[in-house]
């Protein structure tokens, strides 16, 4: 499950926090922080990475996204994934927004075949945060810098010996030769009775701390490599040599300065004597100024020992480098054929992974088929249906043509009535046409029977004008023309 300290806050701590309480577990539940994108997927650039162990594929690279509108009121979108997000039992279309409350059900990808829920399902729930606390699922970044951590302390002892406090010999050589130069200087004396500062002054600090330790014995040698603890078996002479060359170097530093020491006490006597007697005790000062060479001449020939020195462990640590350059050599062949068999055994584990994977996506394809097959079911239904409904439709408009046709038409014009007008014999006809035949005889055309009256009838016209308006475009114009044809014709 992880640690997810790296959640607690002082503001947070005591309050109450909105979160997707994943079903049936006390594990893997989602915090929904304030003012905060919350992204679900099993790809590496979300919040929450979820890595389905039953079929890997089902939750997207980046599935879905929940966050806060203006308003605070959490929502959640399907970011075109593959399963889909479903929230109360609906599928969400996808890139829409909608809006979450508590108690909602929310469910990611589709469960598979004999199972009867999915694998990821959640509620949306805001409880306590001592509640929470204990069954959050760490954040992805966290998980990351974990990884790191783990790669780190796999290469703890390649870093340390790799490190800035350890000093190889050329770092060594170097320093030897800075010492090797300034020891090479002449020491001359700058008057009578006056010494120049002695060419020991110059040393490297550094170097010159080279003594035994009080309290071992034991020579300390700061700035050299640990060679001994890499590779021990296979250079234990060459360590051996460079050892005794080493105690033969810090003997002779010990030695110089101890020259040095006394050119100073033997400086001062001088100084001190010229300022007790000028005249006086002139032996005295010569005899000690001679003393003073003497231990120059001395401190010239052991550095000259010393340079000799220094020459021959430059050469024992270039043999000394280039040996270990070649057991480095064997040991990174030996590290690289390590690293092919793991990487080996890693490609044969992604091989068998990458075959559950195309078995668990091949059966959410068949589920995805058997859907599509039920779809196109429908599809062929409503297709027959609304082909029934077009057959009715041609025949409701058939039938009212002919009712059109056979008892809304005029029998003097031949046209659909314009201005019914019924007789007293209960026969209709066209304003038009009854008052034209009216001019010849005053008798029903279809009876024969005397007219005696005309009665408009309203109601007939509106029944229509309203059936006429579901009839082509020529019927209509073809009417239009005759309404105003007859009325220009009433004008005259």
């Amino acid at each position: 499950m992880g640690e997810p300290g790296f959640f607690v806050t002082g503001d947070r701590a005591g309050g109450r926090s909105w979160c997707l309480r994943r079903v049936g577990m006390s594990a893997g539940w989602l915090l929904l922080e304030d003012g905060c994108e919350v992204t679900v997927g099993r790809g590496f650039g979300v919040t929450y990475q979820l890595v389905s162990k039953i079929c890997p594929l089902m939750i997207s690279r980046n599935h879905c996204v929940l966050k806060q509108n203006p308003e605070g009121q959490w929502t959640i979108m399907d970011n075109k994934s593959l399963n889909g997000v479903w929230l109360n039992r609906a599928r969400l279309e996808p890139l829409r927004v909608y809006s979450i409350h508590q108690g909602d059900y929310i469910q990611l990808g589709v469960p598979l075949e004999n199972k009867e829920n999915a694998e990821y399902e959640y509620e949306v729930t805001e409880e306590d945060w001592e509640t929470i606390y204990p069954c959050l699922s760490p954040k992805n970044d966290q998980m990351i810098e974990k990884n790191k951590e783990l790669r780190t302390k796999r290469k703890f002892s390649l870093d340390e010996l790799a490190g800035p406090g350890a000093e190889g010999p050329s770092n060594l050589k170097s320093k030897i030769n800075k010492v090797s130069c300034e020891s090479g200087q002449p020491v001359k004396s700058q008057g009578k009775g006056e010494v120049a500062s002695t060419p020991s002054d110059n040393l490297d600090p550094k170097l010159t701390a080279l003594e035994p330790s009080k309290t071992t014995g034991a020579p300390i040698y700061p700035g050299f490599p640990k060679v001994t603890e890499v590779h021990h078996e296979q250079k234990a002479s060459n360590s051996s040599a460079s050892q005794r060359s080493l105690q033969m170097f810090k003997v002779t530093m010990s030695r110089i300065l101890r020259l040095k020491i006394q050119m100073q006490e033997k400086h001062e006597a001088v100084m001190n004597v010229k300022k007790q007697t000028q005249k006086g005790n002139s032996k005295k000062v010569v005899q000690m100024e001679q003393e003073l060479q003497d231990l120059q001449s001395q401190l010239c020939a052991e550095q000259a020992q010393q340079q000799a020195r220094v020459e021959q462990l430059e050469k024992t640590f270039q043999e000394e480098e280039q040996h270990l350059q070649g057991l480095e050599i064997a040991q990174g062949e030996k590290d690289l054929k390590q690293q092919l068999a793991q990487a080996l055994q890693e490609h044969w584990a992604l091989m068998e992974e990458l075959n559950r994977s195309k078995k668990d996506f091949e059966a959410i394809i068949q589920a995805k088929n058997k859907e599509l097959e039920q779809t196109k079911v429908g599809l062929c239904v409503l297709q027959e249906e609304k082909e029934k409904m077009q057959a009715q439709k041609e025949e409701v408009l058939s039938h009212m043509n002919d009712v059109l046709e056979n008892e809304l038409q005029c029998i003097i014009c031949s046209e659909y009535f314009i201005e019914a007008v019924t007789l007293n014999c209960a026969h209709s006809f066209c304003s038009y046409c009854i008052n034209e035949w009216m001019k010849r005889k005053i008798e029903c055309p279809i009876c024969r029977k005397d007219i005696k009256s005309k009665t408009y009838s309203l109601v007939l016209d509106n029944c229509i004008n309203k059936m006429v308006n579901n009839l082509s475009s020529e019927v209509k114009e073809r009417r239009i023309v005759l309404i105003r044809e007859r009325k220009a014709k009433r004008l005259f």
